[in-house]
């Protein structure tokens, strides 16, 4: 309690407003004690009784805030969210005491991993018993790793002489995972395609065997001859029968963020949701899919096929960033221990010509089938026959310039 007095008294010296006050009360005081009588006790009784009330509400009132927050989409809580959604905070405040108040301004700052920062402030009322609620809703968001800064509460008294400040923390921090768009079919890991080269000859299509592995869920759309009516009769709930799948070669994604290699950060969300949208399609599949990036630390995600090593792969993509520098091969070469021999590498970037055509052939010297997704940014001259170059080498290569490209891209569907 003394502590707060000291804290409050110190702050309330800095404050014109409070030696206003201050010399009003000294000169009540001196007016009592040098003319007397009842009009002058009585003028320094209500003065000190202000002057009390203003110490009181400032070593206690919004300085000792308390409040909680509850976050939620418009898809409910708990629900992952992503790029270009938005959030609804839920800010509950309480002031412990008595004291009125007219109104409590709150403001909220935040922020995202890469240093940007939003700010919400707004007016609130409180109850008689000091509490309110503070509704608002974040404007679209973009990949990242979003928390909230502390919490300012700004109040003044019922005269509105003197401002006071508190400040109270609430833990709040969320993920916004990237933009992902549906590939229903990579024609890579289809032996009779056109679009995938010479390297698919040896690749079998991801196809379920006849071995009964387990039962799962019924899913809309599955065929009579699927459903375990067993399973069905014990649980009272329709249940399929869950079949082994046929080997794949492992598939390992390798992501270029360097930062000169980018003209915008548009170009470089779009490289990020390539490489998470093929993570969800390794996923439905249940392929053996890795990453790597190439930033300002080589991180690499050995090929998986268990959700939780994707999620981890998923996380990664949230908080990476465009930092790398310097040429990509020689990182390569330093980690080579770390990529597994003989899998599909799929190389996203918007990087052309030798570098390009280096990295593939070090892919090839390792055993390794590798394709190209170039990020464009409609902007490249001399880079129209890149596709058609290595095609003519037996690689597969696409270029898009926006996420609904990809599908189509891929073989798997129209823009």
């Amino acid at each position: 309690m003394m502590t707060r007095l000291l804290t409050g008294i110190r702050s309330g010296l800095k404050t014109p407003r409070y030696w206003a006050v201050l010399l009003v009360w000294v000169a009540s005081l001196f007016y009592v004690l040098f003319q007397g009588g009842k009009t002058s006790l009585m003028l320094f009784v209500m003065i000190s009784v202000i002057v009390l009330y203003l110490i009181v509400l400032g070593i206690s009132g919004v300085r000792l805030t308390r409040g909680t927050r509850q976050l939620s989409t418009e898809r409910g809580q708990g629900t992952v969210l992503h790029a270009g959604e938005q959030i609804k905070v839920r800010l509950h405040f309480s002031i412990p005491g008595f004291l009125p108040m007219p109104y409590i301004i709150i403001r909220e700052v935040m922020k995202r991993h890469n240093g940007d920062s939003w700010s919400f402030e707004e007016s609130v009322i409180p109850n008689y018993r000091g509490s309110g609620t503070l509704m608002f809703q974040t404007p679209p968001l973009e990949r990242g790793r979003y928390y909230f800064t502390e919490t300012e509460c700004v109040s003044e008294d019922i005269f509105g002489f003197i401002e006071h400040k508190g400040r109270f923390h609430v833990p709040g921090q969320f993920r916004v995972m990237p933009r992902t768009v549906f590939i229903p079919t990579w024609k890579l890991f289809d032996r009779n395609s056109p679009l995938a080269g010479p390297q698919t000859a040896s690749a079998a299509s991801r196809k379920e065997t006849t071995q009964i592995n387990g039962v799962r869920d019924y899913v809309y759309g599955d065929r009579i001859s699927r459903i375990h009516w067993n399973a069905t009769a014990k649980t009272g709930q329709w249940k399929s029968k869950e079949f082994e799948y046929d080997s794949v070669p492992k598939t390992m994604l390798l992501l270029d963020a360097t930062k000169a290699h980018y003209g915008s950060d548009a170009q470089f969300e779009l490289a990020v949701s390539t490489a998470a949208s093929l993570l969800e399609y390794g996923g439905r599949g249940r392929m053996n899919m890795g990453l790597a990036t190439l930033g300002d630390v080589f991180k690499l995600f050995p090929p998986s096929s268990v959700q939780g090593d994707r999620q981890r792969m998923m996380h990664h993509l949230v908080d990476l960033s465009a930092d790398g520098y310097g040429k990509l091969l020689p990182k390569l070469e330093q980690n080579a221990r770390f990529l597994p021999a003989g899998a599909f590498l799929v190389f996203i970037s918007p990087a052309s010509g030798q570098q390009v055509l280096d990295i593939l052939r070090w892919a090839e010297t390792r055993g390794m089938s590798s394709s190209h997704i170039r990020i464009s940014s409609g902007r490249e001259k001399g880079v129209e026959g890149w596709g058609a170059m290595l095609a003519s080498r037996g690689t597969f290569a696409c270029s898009i310039q926006s996420l609904s490209e990809l599908p189509a891209a891929l073989g798997g569907g129209r823009v």
